[in-house]
């Protein structure tokens, strides 16, 4: 089974920075491209980031120029680091496979909450 464990969520203020960590077990992590994609109460789960195993990368619309993704195949870990955060930007936030579907299933992902 791939294992998905995400760490590094918390509660930042409004134009604070919060770096996300998501490693990766079970699968061929380096030729898989990754995905980062969040969920906030009540709302559908959506899609943030992408990153494809040569390295090129996506971002939706809200979080561009803001949020980077990147990974460390060494390590088999993906990273989301956020900055400029918004009140929007709360919600729990999950990785899992770029290039769904198919998904592995999703792990407890980490809340983020960002206060005005």
């Amino acid at each position: 089974q791939v294992q998905l464990v995400e760490s590094g969520g918390g509660l930042v203020q409004a134009g604070g920075s919060l770096r996300l960590s998501c490693v990766v077990s079970g699968t061929i992590f380096s030729i898989k491209a990754m995905g980062w994609y969040r969920q906030a109460p009540g709302k559908p789960r959506e899609w943030v980031a992408r990153i494809t195993r040569f390295g090129g990368t996506n971002y939706a619309d809200s979080v561009k120029g803001r949020f980077t993704i990147s990974r460390d195949n060494a390590m088999n870990t993906v990273y989301l680091q956020m900055n400029s955060l918004k009140p929007e930007d709360t919600a729990v936030y999950y990785c899992n496979y770029g290039d769904g579907p198919p998904y592995a299933s999703w792990g407890q992902g980490t809340q983020v909450t960002v206060s005005s």
